[in-house]
């Protein structure tokens, strides 16, 4: 296993440096860096330079409004992150921490991530949403739109992790928030209960039908990005979303339901290609089953 793992990390010394990602010439000038050549060179941090393309990309990053990308404030922040994060670079170059094993698979791995998005995003791309499609896709969720509505409720908030996965699957029958909270004590797993608002957007189709016919006592239980919610309704308000910002919302989910079918086909293109080798084919095999 050690022999197979050097070779392995041989190969990927090998491949990143045909990449470019292992920076062998970190005494490069800066003169001799292409990406001066992509826009103005608005900074300088050692042997290294900062275009205008690369922060102007960093402030797409940082999710800045359209009408603050352009904010002295905002530019400051940004540029004074990419002057650090540079300036640890050429610290770790010198130090020649981009040779270690777990480092250079990391670099792997984050280029696997940059491109595998890359390809997802382009077909999402390839297959926007048009006018006709929005108004069709608007209509046909109307709880996210004409009919949303705002619930005021009162939350249990838990990380989803195997372990709270399985306390949620033995809990989905529970009658109360107290009762809830009390397992989850006895259970150890960390929790807060907090009133909050939650939007019929973001639920779905069916989830919503439930909480419409809910009685005074139900308690439902929603995924909220990484962390679950029990939650109890206790108030209820019409808040149509209308215009352009059903429009912008519509897309973004469309783009979103585009990116998510294009994984699924992905992974199952993935998995007709894939050969494991040894313990590893057993180890998929069993997996299959238990999927099936």
């Amino acid at each position: 296993m050690k022999r197979l793992r050097n070779l392995y990390i041989a190969r990927v010394v090998l491949f990143l440096s045909a990449s470019g990602l292992v920076l062998g010439a970190c005494g490069q000038k800066s003169g001799d860096q292409p990406a001066a050549a992509k826009g103005q060179v608005v900074a300088h941090v050692g042997n290294e330079v900062i275009t205008t393309q690369e922060l102007e990309n960093e402030v797409r990053f940082a999710n800045a409004p359209p009408d603050k990308q352009k904010d002295p404030e905002v530019l400051k922040r940004v540029l004074g992150e990419i002057v650090v994060r540079k300036y640890l670079m050429q610290q770790a170059m010198t130090a020649k921490l981009d040779r270690e094993p777990g480092v250079l698979l990391d670099l792997l791995r984050a280029r696997e991530q940059v491109l595998g998005n890359a390809t997802l995003n382009r077909a999402a791309n390839a297959k926007a949403a048009n006018r006709t499609d929005l108004d069709r896709y608007i209509a046909k969720n109307a709880w996210k739109f004409g009919d949303r509505k705002l619930f005021g409720v009162e939350e249990v908030i838990i990380p989803m992790t195997p372990a709270t996965q399985a306390f949620v699957s033995a809990n989905k029958d529970a009658k109360t928030l107290d009762e809830v909270q009390q397992q989850l004590a006895a259970s150890g797993i960390p929790h807060a209960r907090q009133p909050g608002v939650l939007s019929s957007s973001d639920f779905s189709e069916e989830l919503v039908g439930l909480v419409q016919r809910r009685k005074d006592d139900d308690i439902f239980f929603t995924r909220v990005g990484s962390n679950g919610m029990f939650f109890k309704v206790k108030s209820e308000e019409a808040r149509p979303l209308e215009g352009e910002a059903a429009l912008n919302m519509a897309r973004q989910a469309m783009r979103a339901d585009t990116i998510a079918a294009e994984l699924g086909l992905a992974a199952y293109s993935a998995k007709l290609e894939a050969k494991y080798e040894g313990e590893y084919a057993d180890l998929m095999k069993r997996g299959d089953a238990k999927s099936q």
